[in-house]
């Protein structure tokens, strides 16, 4: 078996939570928390994902302070440009030196009917303008009683990578909706079993050269006091982190989940 080098992520989805002024004393704060802390940031890479709004101000303080954290959209659109008010365009998220972008997250696929096909055209979009995509996959409680587990995120996936290139840089975000905000996680077995079956759909769409590099992300009531379970199951790279992402103490100990519980 080949070793796994993948460096794990954290990463903490703000949602729509913390204007720009707030954000700034925010990402302070969590760069101080971490540096008393001696974090390592190429044992783990720590990414933040802001409301739009917040993108200007979160990249001038890193790029003056010379942070570390990385940061990125919380979602973008298909088109590069014209005439679709309210539209985000990679190549805006691209200039404001964005790492990453969320794309086909539960609560855009419910709310705003985001199809498959969607996503994979978002998932084209952010490639072309050299962003990674965090590609979001999770079933409902009702998906999970009528097809069993795996079956919806498998089949997320696989639309989402339609027309993706073999060595493309991309992540994977296991997140099972009945788990999102709910304060009940899925166990590390249930997580690892779906990832693993994700991992088997990298290896069969793109290539197991890829389904060995990519990180797979497990979200939904992830916490400082089971992010170790998840992170010692060998399919879970890191962990899309919600609510939890707006505490300070609680995200910088995720973060450190390597130094406050052995894995």
């Amino acid at each position: 078996m080949v070793a796994n080098t993948r460096t794990p992520l954290i990463a903490g989805n703000w949602k729509m939570n913390l204007d720009h002024l707030q954000s700034i004393a925010f990402v302070q704060k969590l760069a101080w928390s971490l540096k008393d802390a001696h974090h390592d940031y190429s044992d783990v890479e720590v990414a933040i994902f802001p409301p739009f709004t917040d993108l200007r101000s979160v990249q001038t303080l890193i790029s003056a302070d010379k942070l570390e954290l990385v940061y990125g959209g919380q979602d973008l659109s298909a088109a590069d440009s014209g005439a679709y008010t309210g539209e985000i365009s990679g190549a805006f998220l691209a200039k404001l030196d964005c790492a990453y972008v969320i794309i086909g997250h539960s609560e855009r696929r419910t709310m705003h009917k985001e199809t498959d096909e969607v996503v994979a055209a978002k998932v084209a979009a952010a490639l072309k303008h050299g962003l990674i995509p965090v590609i979001c996959v999770g079933e409902t409680s009702e998906d999970l009683e009528k097809f069993g587990p795996s079956a919806v995120p498998v089949s997320q996936l696989k639309g989402a990578l339609a027309g993706v290139a073999s060595d493309a840089d991309i992540v994977v975000a296991y997140e099972p909706v009945w788990a999102i905000g709910s304060g009940q996680a899925a166990t590390p077995d249930q997580a690892e079993a779906v990832c693993a079956a994700l991992r088997g759909v990298l290896a069969e769409t793109l290539s197991d050269d890829a389904a060995a590099a990519t990180r797979i992300l497990y979200g939904g009531s992830v916490k400082a006091a089971n992010i170790a379970g998840f992170m010692r199951e060998p399919n879970v790279d890191g962990a899309l982190v919600g609510g939890a992402s707006l505490d300070l103490d609680e995200f910088s100990a995720i973060v450190r989940y390597k130094k406050h519980v052995g894995v």
